[in-house]
Protein backbone atom coordinates (compact mmCIF):
# COMPACT_ATOMS: atom_id res chain seq x y z
CA UNK A 1 0.00 0.00 0.00
CA UNK A 2 1.14 3.74 -0.96
CA UNK A 3 1.63 5.81 2.14
CA UNK A 4 -1.11 8.51 2.63
CA UNK A 5 0.79 10.57 5.18
CA UNK A 6 4.83 10.35 6.74
CA UNK A 7 5.54 12.40 9.47
CA UNK A 8 9.41 12.89 9.87
CA UNK A 9 11.02 14.45 13.18
CA UNK A 10 8.15 16.88 13.66
CA UNK A 11 8.24 19.62 16.23
CA UNK A 12 6.06 22.36 17.21
CA UNK A 13 7.41 25.23 19.52
CA UNK A 14 5.92 28.01 20.86
CA UNK A 15 7.20 30.52 23.32
CA UNK A 16 5.90 31.41 26.96
CA UNK A 17 6.00 35.15 27.86
CA UNK A 18 5.72 35.97 31.47
CA UNK A 19 3.94 39.74 30.04
CA UNK A 20 3.37 41.69 27.17
CA UNK A 21 6.37 43.24 26.98
CA UNK A 22 8.53 40.38 26.83
CA UNK A 23 6.20 39.45 23.51
CA UNK A 24 6.91 42.93 22.15
CA UNK A 25 10.57 42.59 22.50
CA UNK A 26 10.96 39.60 21.38
CA UNK A 27 9.13 40.30 17.89
CA UNK A 28 11.25 43.80 18.15
CA UNK A 29 14.84 42.30 18.71
CA UNK A 30 15.58 38.83 17.12
CA UNK A 31 18.76 38.60 18.07
CA UNK A 32 18.00 38.75 21.80
CA UNK A 33 15.84 35.91 23.33
CA UNK A 34 12.79 36.60 24.88
CA UNK A 35 10.15 34.14 26.96
CA UNK A 36 11.11 30.39 27.66
CA UNK A 37 10.43 27.98 24.96
CA UNK A 38 7.98 25.01 25.19
CA UNK A 39 7.50 22.10 23.07
CA UNK A 40 3.79 21.02 22.40
CA UNK A 41 5.46 18.43 20.20
CA UNK A 42 9.31 17.06 20.30
CA UNK A 43 10.64 14.67 16.99
CA UNK A 44 7.57 12.59 16.37
CA UNK A 45 8.06 10.28 13.53
CA UNK A 46 5.56 7.90 11.85
CA UNK A 47 3.74 6.94 8.22
CA UNK A 48 0.08 6.22 7.40
CA UNK A 49 -0.77 3.95 4.48
CA UNK A 50 -3.63 4.97 2.78
CA UNK A 51 -7.18 3.42 4.39
CA UNK A 52 -5.75 3.66 7.56
CA UNK A 53 -7.77 4.56 10.44
CA UNK A 54 -5.41 6.28 13.32
CA UNK A 55 -6.61 7.31 16.87
CA UNK A 56 -4.43 9.56 19.03
CA UNK A 57 -4.77 9.35 22.88
CA UNK A 58 -2.38 10.62 25.72
CA UNK A 59 -3.28 12.68 29.12
CA UNK A 60 -4.51 16.18 28.77
CA UNK A 61 -1.75 17.97 27.34
CA UNK A 62 -0.16 15.61 25.45
CA UNK A 63 -0.21 17.23 22.09
CA UNK A 64 -2.57 15.47 20.17
CA UNK A 65 -4.80 18.28 19.16
CA UNK A 66 -1.72 20.24 17.95
CA UNK A 67 -0.76 17.15 15.61
CA UNK A 68 -4.15 17.08 14.40
CA UNK A 69 -4.00 20.85 13.42
CA UNK A 70 -0.36 20.60 11.87
CA UNK A 71 -1.43 17.33 9.53
CA UNK A 72 -4.46 19.87 8.38
CA UNK A 73 -2.22 22.57 7.82
CA UNK A 74 -3.95 24.82 10.75
CA UNK A 75 -0.93 25.63 12.64
CA UNK A 76 3.12 25.69 10.97
CA UNK A 77 5.40 23.26 12.05
CA UNK A 78 9.09 24.45 13.73
CA UNK A 79 10.83 21.68 12.19
CA UNK A 80 10.92 18.61 10.66
CA UNK A 81 8.49 17.00 7.79
CA UNK A 82 4.78 16.44 6.86
CA UNK A 83 4.31 14.51 3.89
CA UNK A 84 0.66 14.39 2.70
CA UNK A 85 -0.81 12.81 -0.31
CA UNK A 86 -4.50 14.15 -0.63
CA UNK A 87 -6.48 16.59 0.35
CA UNK A 88 -7.44 17.01 4.35
CA UNK A 89 -10.45 17.52 6.40
CA UNK A 90 -10.20 18.93 10.24
CA UNK A 91 -13.60 18.38 12.17
CA UNK A 92 -12.85 20.04 15.48
CA UNK A 93 -15.67 22.57 17.29
CA UNK A 94 -15.38 25.44 16.08
CA UNK A 95 -12.97 24.76 13.71
CA UNK A 96 -13.31 26.99 10.40
CA UNK A 97 -16.18 28.32 11.88
CA UNK A 98 -16.69 32.57 12.09
CA UNK A 99 -19.30 32.65 14.95
CA UNK A 100 -20.11 36.21 13.32
CA UNK A 101 -21.48 34.57 10.36
CA UNK A 102 -24.64 32.28 10.20
CA UNK A 103 -24.72 28.51 9.79
CA UNK A 104 -25.37 29.03 6.50
CA UNK A 105 -23.09 31.75 5.51
CA UNK A 106 -20.36 29.42 7.18
CA UNK A 107 -21.53 26.56 4.68
CA UNK A 108 -21.22 29.18 1.84
CA UNK A 109 -17.63 30.97 3.04
CA UNK A 110 -16.23 27.31 3.32
CA UNK A 111 -17.13 25.73 -0.20
CA UNK A 112 -16.26 29.11 -1.63
CA UNK A 113 -12.39 28.49 0.11
CA UNK A 114 -12.50 25.13 -1.02
CA UNK A 115 -12.95 26.30 -4.45
CA UNK A 116 -16.98 25.20 -5.08
CA UNK A 117 -18.88 27.72 -7.33
CA UNK A 118 -22.03 28.80 -6.20
CA UNK A 119 -24.25 26.76 -8.30
CA UNK A 120 -22.57 23.68 -6.86
CA UNK A 121 -22.50 25.02 -3.36
CA UNK A 122 -26.59 25.30 -3.31
CA UNK A 123 -26.66 22.13 -5.09
CA UNK A 124 -24.47 20.92 -1.65
CA UNK A 125 -26.50 23.16 1.17
CA UNK A 126 -29.42 21.60 1.69
CA UNK A 127 -27.68 18.08 1.90
CA UNK A 128 -25.68 19.30 4.69
CA UNK A 129 -27.99 21.24 6.41
CA UNK A 130 -30.54 18.03 6.64
CA UNK A 131 -27.36 16.09 8.07
CA UNK A 132 -26.52 18.61 10.88
CA UNK A 133 -30.06 18.73 11.84
CA UNK A 134 -30.11 22.47 12.41
CA UNK A 135 -33.10 23.08 9.90
CA UNK A 136 -34.40 26.11 12.43
CA UNK A 137 -31.15 27.59 13.52
CA UNK A 138 -29.40 27.49 10.48
CA UNK A 139 -29.88 31.27 9.98
CA UNK A 140 -28.89 31.59 13.36
CA UNK A 141 -25.64 33.45 14.18
CA UNK A 142 -23.18 31.00 14.93
CA UNK A 143 -22.30 32.40 18.09
CA UNK A 144 -25.87 31.32 19.50
CA UNK A 145 -24.84 27.40 18.52
CA UNK A 146 -24.24 25.33 21.26
CA UNK A 147 -20.79 23.50 21.30
CA UNK A 148 -22.20 20.32 19.95
CA UNK A 149 -25.07 22.50 16.80
CA UNK A 150 -21.32 23.64 15.59
CA UNK A 151 -19.94 20.42 16.26
CA UNK A 152 -22.82 18.96 14.06
CA UNK A 153 -22.12 21.55 11.42
CA UNK A 154 -18.36 21.49 11.32
CA UNK A 155 -18.74 17.95 10.75
CA UNK A 156 -21.48 17.76 7.70
CA UNK A 157 -19.78 20.39 6.48
CA UNK A 158 -16.76 18.66 6.00
CA UNK A 159 -17.83 14.92 4.95
CA UNK A 160 -19.81 16.30 2.30
CA UNK A 161 -16.71 18.02 1.06
CA UNK A 162 -15.63 14.03 0.63
CA UNK A 163 -11.90 14.37 1.41
CA UNK A 164 -9.31 11.93 0.74
CA UNK A 165 -8.08 12.23 4.97
CA UNK A 166 -10.18 12.80 7.26
CA UNK A 167 -9.15 14.61 10.88
CA UNK A 168 -11.79 13.67 13.94
CA UNK A 169 -10.79 16.13 17.02
CA UNK A 170 -13.40 15.07 20.07
CA UNK A 171 -15.96 16.30 17.48
CA UNK A 172 -17.98 13.42 18.54
CA UNK A 173 -18.14 13.80 22.07
CA UNK A 174 -20.31 16.77 21.77
CA UNK A 175 -23.37 16.76 20.88
CA UNK A 176 -26.44 13.88 21.22
CA UNK A 177 -25.93 10.12 20.92
CA UNK A 178 -28.11 9.36 18.07
CA UNK A 179 -25.61 12.32 15.92
CA UNK A 180 -22.74 10.30 16.58
CA UNK A 181 -24.05 7.31 15.84
CA UNK A 182 -25.10 8.84 12.67
CA UNK A 183 -21.57 10.42 12.25
CA UNK A 184 -19.72 6.71 13.06
CA UNK A 185 -21.88 5.34 10.05
CA UNK A 186 -20.57 7.73 7.82
CA UNK A 187 -17.12 7.70 9.21
CA UNK A 188 -17.27 3.69 7.99
CA UNK A 189 -18.60 4.54 4.81
CA UNK A 190 -15.42 6.78 4.13
CA UNK A 191 -13.47 3.71 5.54
CA UNK A 192 -15.08 1.22 2.87
CA UNK A 193 -13.95 3.68 0.57
CA UNK A 194 -10.38 3.39 2.07
CA UNK A 195 -10.19 7.32 2.83
CA UNK A 196 -7.01 7.47 5.55
CA UNK A 197 -8.60 8.50 8.84
CA UNK A 198 -7.28 10.34 12.24
CA UNK A 199 -9.46 10.18 15.25
CA UNK A 200 -8.64 11.89 18.40
CA UNK A 201 -10.59 11.14 21.57
CA UNK A 202 -10.80 10.69 24.97
CA UNK A 203 -13.20 7.31 24.74
CA UNK A 204 -11.36 4.61 24.26
CA UNK A 205 -14.67 2.67 23.78
CA UNK A 206 -15.09 4.26 20.30
CA UNK A 207 -11.41 3.74 19.47
CA UNK A 208 -11.59 0.33 20.18
CA UNK A 209 -14.85 0.14 17.58
CA UNK A 210 -13.26 2.71 15.07
CA UNK A 211 -9.17 2.24 15.28
CA UNK A 212 -6.86 0.04 13.92
CA UNK A 213 -3.87 1.81 15.05
CA UNK A 214 -3.43 4.15 17.76
CA UNK A 215 -0.84 6.23 18.13
CA UNK A 216 0.36 7.19 21.71
CA UNK A 217 1.67 10.68 22.89
CA UNK A 218 3.02 11.93 25.86
CA UNK A 219 3.55 15.13 26.90
CA UNK A 220 4.45 15.90 23.10
CA UNK A 221 6.61 12.95 22.67
CA UNK A 222 5.40 9.45 20.92
CA UNK A 223 5.41 7.04 23.67
CA UNK A 224 3.77 4.23 21.08
CA UNK A 225 2.58 3.49 17.68
CA UNK A 226 0.71 0.22 16.58
CA UNK A 227 -1.69 -1.73 16.68
CA UNK A 228 -4.93 -0.40 18.42
CA UNK A 229 -5.42 -3.55 20.64
CA UNK A 230 -2.15 -3.94 22.21
CA UNK A 231 -1.61 0.14 22.76
CA UNK A 232 -5.03 0.40 23.82
CA UNK A 233 -4.37 -2.19 26.29
CA UNK A 234 -1.14 -0.42 27.54
CA UNK A 235 -2.89 3.07 26.90
CA UNK A 236 -5.37 1.23 29.44
CA UNK A 237 -2.85 0.30 31.84
CA UNK A 238 -1.12 3.81 31.99
CA UNK A 239 -4.60 5.36 33.13
CA UNK A 240 -5.26 2.51 35.55
CA UNK A 241 -1.75 3.36 37.43
CA UNK A 242 -2.30 7.45 36.47
CA UNK A 243 -5.56 7.48 38.63
CA UNK A 244 -3.96 5.63 41.84
CA UNK A 245 -1.26 8.78 41.62
CA UNK A 246 -1.31 11.60 44.33
CA UNK A 247 -1.53 14.88 43.35
CA UNK A 248 2.26 15.55 44.03
CA UNK A 249 2.82 12.38 41.70
CA UNK A 250 0.98 13.39 38.95
CA UNK A 251 2.91 16.45 39.18
CA UNK A 252 6.36 14.37 39.07
CA UNK A 253 4.84 12.40 36.31
CA UNK A 254 4.09 15.46 34.44
CA UNK A 255 7.23 17.32 35.04
CA UNK A 256 9.40 14.43 34.08
CA UNK A 257 7.47 14.25 30.77
CA UNK A 258 7.67 18.11 29.84
CA UNK A 259 11.65 17.41 30.29
CA UNK A 260 11.78 14.40 27.71
CA UNK A 261 10.52 17.53 25.54
CA UNK A 262 13.91 19.21 25.82
CA UNK A 263 16.07 15.44 25.17
CA UNK A 264 16.80 15.06 21.39
CA UNK A 265 14.82 11.38 21.57
CA UNK A 266 12.64 9.83 23.16
CA UNK A 267 12.87 6.07 24.31
CA UNK A 268 9.40 4.72 22.36
CA UNK A 269 8.20 1.58 21.12
CA UNK A 270 7.04 2.00 17.98
CA UNK A 271 5.58 -0.46 14.78
CA UNK A 272 7.04 0.72 11.26
CA UNK A 273 5.78 -2.29 9.44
Amino acid sequence: MSKSVVVKDLSKEYKLFANKSERILDLLLPHKEYGESFFALKDVSFEVEKGDIIGFVGVNGSGKSTLANLIAGIVPKTSGSIEIDGDVALIAVNAGLDNKLTGRENIELKLLMLGFSKKEILEMEDEIIEFAELEKFIDQPVKSYSSGMKSRLGFSISVRVNPDILIIDEALSVGDKAFAEKSLAKMHEFKEQGKTMFFVSHSIGQMKQFCEKVLWLEYGVLKEYGDAAEVLKNYDNFLKEYGKMSKKEKKKHRDEGMARRLNSKADIKLETK
